[in-house]
C-alpha cells in the first residue's frame, strides 16, 4: 500500500518541532519530498515499519547540509530519547488518501550533545578525517598561483636591474640625468597599466570579445575558450603616453617610434576584429598582413632617413658593432634591414603569444635590454623601452597564469613594431637580436617545421615533422612540460639574454 505525501521539513539552528499528522498504517509505503535549508530532494522511498520517525539534525560539523538517519539503541528503540514532550511523532492511520502532509517546526528538541554523538570510534575517526580534508582544502585554496610566483621574480629582477642602471647612468652617459631615470617611467607605466587592466576587462566581456581557441592545438588549451583578447588596446597606449610624457613629446625618435607602435597596433586590431567577427582563429589573410608590415617597415626607414634625429655620430645610416668592427655603414642596406626587422620583430612576438604570460614577460625583458644598450646613443628612447616594459608588466597581472585576457594582434604586434623602431632609431639591430633571442628561436622553431614537412613529402611522398607542433612551446608542451614552468624557463633564458644584449650595446656605442 502506498500514497504520496509531498512535504518540507525545515531544520533551524536548534529548533525542530512537528504538526500532527493523520495516522499512517504500519509498514506502509510512500513517497516524499524534502526540502532542507533550501535543498530539495528528490522523491525518496520511505519505509515506516513502526509508528515513529527519528530526524537527527546536524550541527556546524554538517559540512552545510542535514542527513536522516534512524538512530536505534540496544533495546531496538531508537529515537524516542532525542524528542521532548511538546514534540510529535507520525502515527499510523487507515488513511490512503493523497494529501498533502505539511510538517512544521512548533517545538523546541533537545539536540544530542557533541560528546553523544561522537561516542562511537567509527564517528570520531570520520570526524577527524573531515576535519583533516577541509584543512588541505583551505590550504590549497590559500595557495600562492605559479603565475604570481614567476611574476614577482619577474619584477624583482628588473627592478633591480633598472636601479643598478640609474645608480651607475653617470658613468655610461656622461651626463648627469634625473634621479631614477629609468625606474621612474617603468613604475608609473606599470601601475597604470595594471589600474587600466581592471577597468577594461569587464569591458572586453561585455561584447564579447573572446579570442578563438584552436582545435588543433594542445588539448589543455580547451579550458581558455572564452577568455577576452585585445588586451593591446589598453596597455599599449600606456606605455606610449608615459613616455611621451616623460621625456619629452619634443624628441623626434620617441615620436617616430610611438607613430611605428601605433601603425603595427591597428594592423593588429584588423586582424583581431575580423577574427572575433567571424568566430575564428581566422583574421586578415596573411599576404595582406605581411604587405602591410613591410609598407610600415619602409615608411619608417625612408622617414628616418630625411629625420633630424639627435645622434653622437655625424653621419646616418650606422650600425654599431663591438671590436674589432666598431660602426658599420649599411647605406641603402639600412632600409631593408629596417623592413626586416618591423617583420621579423612582430610577427615573432606574435607566434610567441601562445602561452600565458610568455610573450608579455619576454617582451618586457627585451625592452630593457634594449633600453640599456641605446641609453648612451638616445636617453629618450631608453625611456621609451622601459616606459614599454612598464606597460607590458601592468598586463601581466593579468595574463598571467592563468589568463584572464589576452594581448592579442593588437599588442603582439604593437609590442614587435616598438622595438624595431628603437633599433633603427639607433642602429642597435645585433642588441635587437641578442635580447630578442626568444622571438628569434620561436620564428626558426616554425621555419624549420615547414621546410622540413616539405622537404620530406617531396623526398618520400609523405611530410614528417621535426617538431610535435611548431613554435617550439607547443612542443614543449605536447612533451609533458607544465605551461608554467616553460614561462618560467623561458624568462630565465630571455633574463640572460636581456643582459647581454645592454652589455653589448653599451661596449658597441
Amino acid at each position: 500500500m502506498s500514497s504520496t505525501c509531498p512535504s518540507s521539513i525545515n531544520l533551524g539552528s536548534n529548533h525542530l518541532g512537528f504538526q500532527k499528522l493523520p495516522n499512517l498504517a504500519r509498514n506502509q509505503h510512500f513517497s516524499c519530498n524534502f526540502k532542507v535549508s533550501g535543498l530539495r530532494f528528490g522523491r525518496q522511498k520511505c519505509d515506516f515499519r513502526r509508528n515513529w520517525i527519528g530526524i537527527k539534525a546536524m550541527d556546524e560539523f554538517s559540512d552545510g547540509y542535514s542527513s536522516f538517519d534512524e538512530w536505534e539503541d540496544s533495546d531496538g528503540i531508537g529515537g524516542a530519547d532525542i524528542l521532548s514532550s511538546d514534540s510529535y511523532i507520525l502515527s499510523s492511520s487507515g488513511d490512503e488518501s493523497d494529501s498533502e502532509v505539511v510538517v512544521n517546526p512548533i517545538g523546541d528538541v533537545d539536540l544530542p550533545s557533541t560528546n553523544e554523538r561522537f561516542e562511537s570510534s567509527d564517528g570520531a575517526l570520520a570526524v577527524t578525517a573531515h576535519r583533516f580534508s577541509m584543512l588541505r582544502r583551505r590550504h590549497t585554496t590559500n595557495r600562492i598561483q605559479p603565475g604570481n610566483i614567476i611574476n614577482m621574480g619577474l619584477i624583482a629582477f628588473l627592478v633591480a636591474i633598472l636601479l643598478l642602471v640609474d645608480w651607475c647612468s653617470w658613468r655610461i652617459v656622461r651626463l648627469p640625468l634625473a634621479s631614477f631615470y629609468l625606474s621612474r617611467p617603468f613604475t608609473i607605466s606599470a601601475v597604470s597599466a595594471l589600474v587600466a587592466g581592471w577597468l577594461c576587462i569587464p569591458i572586453l566581456k561585455k561584447f564579447k570579445i573572446y579570442q578563438t581557441i584552436r582545435k588543433k592545438g594542445p588539448r589543455e588549451h580547451n579550458s581558455k575558450k572564452g577568455t577576452p583578447t585585445m588586451g593591446g588596446l589598453f596597455f599599449i597606449p600606456i606605455g606610449i603616453t608615459v613616455a611621451g610624457y616623460i621625456a619629452g613629446f619634443s624628441s623626434v625618435e620617441v615620436l617616430g617610434a610611438a607613430a611605428a607602435t601605433l601603425a603595427f597596433a591597428a594592423i593588429g586590431l584588423l586582424d583581431d576584429a575580423f577574427s572575433v567577427i567571424n568566430k575564428r582563429n581566422i583574421g586578415l589573410p596573411a599576404w595582406i598582413k605581411l604587405m602591410l608590415e613591410v609598407a610600415v617597415g619602409l615608411g619608417f626607414a625612408f622617414w628616418l632617413n630625411s629625420a633630424n634625429i639627435s645622434s653622437p655620430y655625424s653621419m646616418k645610416m650606422l650600425v654599431p658593432l663591438p671590436a674589432p668592427f666598431g660602426l658599420v655603414h649599411l647605406g641603402k642596406l639600412y632600409v631593408c634591414l629596417t623592413s626586416f626587422c618591423f617583420v621579423s620583430m612582430g610577427n615573432g612576438i606574435n607566434l610567441t603569444d601562445g602561452l600565458d604570460g610568455l610573450a608579455g614577460g619576454t617582451a618586457a625583458l627585451a625592452f630593457i635590454g634594449m633600453s640599456i644598450a641605446v641609453l648612451p646613443i638616445c636617453s629618450e628612447l631608453s625611456i621609451f623601452g622601459v616606459s614599454m616594459a612598464g606597460a607590458c608588466i601592468g598586463f601581466l597581472a593579468h595574463n598571467r597564469y592563468k589568463a584572464s585576457i589576452f594581448m592579442g594582434d593588437t599588442g603582439s604586434l604593437a609590442l614587435g613594431g616598438a622595438l624595431a623602431a628603437m633599433a633603427a632609431c639607433s642602429g642597435m639591430f645585433f642588441p635587437l637580436f641578442i635580447s630578442s633571442g626568444i622571438f628569434v628561436i620561436e620564428v626558426l622553431s616554425v621555419l624549420l617545421q615547414v621546410s622540413y614537412f616539405k622537404t620530406t613529402k617531396r623526398l618520400n611522398g609523405v611530410g614528417s615533422r621535426l617538431f610535435r607542433m611548431a613554435p617550439l612551446h607547443h612542443h614543449l608542451e605536447l612533451c609533458g612540460l607544465k605551461e608554467p614552468h616553460i614561462v618560467a624557463s623561458t624568462y630565465v633564458l630571455s633574463c640572460i639574454l636581456a643582459v647581454y644584449a645592454g652589455y653589448v650595446g653599451l661596449i658597441s656605442a
